[in-house]
């Protein structure tokens, strides 16, 4: 059976929208039998590609009849010539029956269907969907997706993606963002678990709600996204032919653990890969020249989770907070990239939450450091070759002993490859001359231009390849941060431009104001975006990313965000962090172990509800006052308001002292 596909990608639709309007009917054709034409329009799209896919049991084979996309090179069009069979279902149904999940692929492809049983999460391809009971009518959903599968206690918990949009296109292919998931619980099973195993697995269920609240997950079905554009044009002939999933640096790869089962079970069509992460991008005009200028991060999940329960390195070098953003530009048949990277200092240290505003910086096993510090840029080194280590933080107070750490142990690996450079930030530009950075860019130009970018020609061919990388760390990897890889990205930016002919000579990106802007909010908005996912509100600074200057309203802003964090930080991530770790398997749920484990609390934190102290302290001093207001009357009525005030004082003193057991924490991986 012929099939005739006309594909659009670049700025697509969302992959359901006017999707039954836009199908051809030839069912009053007598050659409905043997072709059937399908056009996907798309309103926006600048690419269209014609294919004739010969359609089989075995798959697809495609033929490029042909293909025009300005602003992105041919060589990155070269990459979609993948055998077929791999292909991701872009469409499915999900049929809820009262035994099985069912998914069904109906996006034209010919594959099996899914069978997902609700008594263990067991699955198997079948044939045909079940007959359906007349008493009882399965529910019906489009899903976009399988993110994977995770097994609790009794049950297993199968996640789907129910709603994406479209946010643009990597090197010419569509990328969505995922707006809304669903839980399919897989257990019946519990039904002959005993009592306490199932209120284990409700506790665990319940953390699995967050799943559904995770922010900045991104996703193609055609393209790598776990892959720079340096690492995609790299990639061997015989890489390209394997599914997705395969190709993906496990690294960035979000449901890498959920995936698991499916891998198991060989079900290569369902498996999509997904980042967590930021994708940007806008279209700019310089003259005659029309651009594309995307930002695109993607989160390490080696480590992940949230500010206050996630700092520094584990013992294998993995830090928090660790972000890889890579900076593409297309214009004029060339495409250009420059990445970066962002992660915590590469220690073993700590700033666990205690009610304070700013809790004390602790390092912990000083004597791991060497080893631990080593293989962090051992692993830099591998997958980028030459770095440059730049540190922001403050050189005096507690960041200062922490900068003081890791500037003596960066002595041991310091070498031709690997650089480390201190840039005290807050001393250098204060709160807002961050035009100083300059100051910086000239102490780091000589390695950007030793060590380049990645760049291609109109023709598909590797001009410059990126040698080495510039990593980036304040105390949160958040907002100095940011500033400073915008910077860092617009110098290379007008590097490449210039390099490419669009920029004359000491032609800058402010001498367009146009472009000057939508480059300022693209870095802004990344910046929002991996702030959220880490702190939980948008990055601070962010007035100077987007308009170039500190403003009042900026300020302003900052302390409320900044209120906002002390907030999450002490009474919301602890639970996120166990949901995070559950997500990724840095937890894996273990019957004999938590069935007695995960009830248990520490020595004050059963007894420890800071609402319950904090009416405990403004009720002895309403009496205290009270008493007071009675001294003239009854001079003993001063002894009761001391007491009373003594109570309150007492209780104040006892949270303070004991400040960490009344802030929200983990209970999975616990910290010390």
């Amino acid at each position: 059976m012929l099939s005739l596909g006309l594909l659009c990608a670049g700025r697509s639709c969302h992959p359901d929208r006017n999707f039954r309007s836009n199908i051809l009917d030839l069912k009053s054709s007598p050659t409905r039998s043997n072709y059937i034409v399908t056009a996907l329009t798309q309103r926006f799209s600048r690419l269209t590609c014609l294919r004739v896919l010969c359609n089989n049991r075995r798959g697809f084979k495609e033929v490029r009849v042909s293909s025009r996309l300005p602003g992105v090179n041919r060589a990155f069009i070269a990459m979609e010539k993948v055998d077929s069979v791999q292909k991701l279902y872009t469409r499915m149904r999900l049929w809820e029956f009262p035994d099985q999940y069912v998914v069904d692929p109906t996006d034209g492809s010919t594959g099996s269907i899914l069978s997902i049983s609700r008594v263990d999460g067991s699955m198997k391809l079948i044939d045909e969907l079940p007959h359906c009971n007349s008493v009882q009518a399965p529910k019906i959903q489009t899903i976009f997706g399988v993110m994977g599968m995770l097994k609790l206690l009794s049950g297993s918990y199968v996640l789907v993606i129910t709603g994406c949009k479209s946010v643009g296109s990597y090197l010419g292919h569509p990328i969505f963002k995922v707006t809304s998931i669903k839980i399919l619980p897989c257990d019946h099973s519990l039904k002959s678990s005993s009592v306490e195993q199932k209120k284990m697995e409700t506790e665990f269920s319940v953390l699995l709600n967050a799943a559904e609240r995770t922010s900045g997950l991104y996703f193609s079905y055609d393209v790598n996204l776990t892959l720079s554009s340096q690492q995609l044009h790299n990639l061997g002939d015989e890489l390209r032919r394997l599914p997705l999933w395969r190709q993906a640096d496990p690294r960035f790869l979000w449901n890498n653990y959920m995936l698991e089962m499916l891998i198991e079970n060989k079900l290569d069509p369902y498996l999509l890969p997904i980042i967590q992460g930021t994708f940007q991008n806008f279209q700019a005009a310089i003259g005659k020249d029309t651009m594309d200028v995307t930002l695109i991060a993607r989160r390490c999940t080696r480590r992940t989770g949230t500010r206050m329960w996630r700092r520094g390195a584990d013992s294998d070098g993995y830090v928090a907070n660790f972000m890889e953003s890579e900076q593409i530009v297309h214009v004029n048949g060339f495409t250009a990239s420059f990445v970066q990277v962002r992660g915590s200092i590469p220690l073993l240290w700590e700033q666990i939450v205690d009610l304070t505003y700013k809790p004390k910086l602790e390092i912990v096993q000083f004597e791991k450091a060497p080893r631990v510090v080593e293989r962090h840029f051992l692993d830099l080194r591998k997958n980028y070759g030459c770095v440059l280590a730049v540190d922001l933080v403050n050189k005096h107070g507690s960041e200062g002993r922490l900068n003081e750490k890791y500037a003596n142990t960066m002595q041991h690996v310091i070498g031709d490859d690997i650089r480390y450079m201190h840039f005290d930030f807050h001393q250098i530009c204060g709160h807002i001359h961050f035009e100083r950075l300059s100051i910086l860019y000239d102490q780091i130009e000589d390695f950007l231009k030793k060590n380049r970018y990645f760049l291609l020609n109109e023709k598909g061919d590797k001009v410059e390849e990126q040698l080495g990388v510039v990593r980036t760390n304040c105390i949160d990897c958040l907002d100095r941060t940011n500033v400073t890889q915008s910077m860092i990205g617009r110098r290379m930016l007008e590097s490449q431009l210039q390099r490419i002919g669009v920029f004359s000579a000491g032609e800058t990106i402010s001498t367009h104001p146009n472009f000057d802007k939508n480059f300022k909010l693209l870095w802004a908005n990344h910046g929002d975006d991996i702030s959220i996912q880490y702190s939980g509100t948008p990055a601070l600074k962010g007035d100077f990313v987007r308009y170039g200057k500190r403003t009042i309203q900026g300020i302003v802003k900052d302390g409320w965000h900044a209120l906002a964090r002390y907030y999450l930080n002490n009474f919301c991530d602890g639970t996120k962090q166990d949901a995070i770790d559950l997500l990724h398997g840095h937890y894996i749920v273990s019957v004999s172990r938590d069935m007695t484990f995960l009830p248990q609390r520490g020595k004050y934190e059963d007894l420890a509800s800071l609402p319950l102290a904090l009416a405990l302290v403004f009720l002895g001093l309403f009496f205290a006052t009270m008493s007071l207001k009675q001294v003239g009357h009854d001079i003993h009525n001063l002894f009761f308001s001391l007491l009373w005030a003594s109570l309150s004082l007492s209780i104040l003193a006892f949270v303070r002292a004991n400040g960490r057991f009344f802030c929200n924490r983990p209970r999975l991986n616990r910290p010390l």
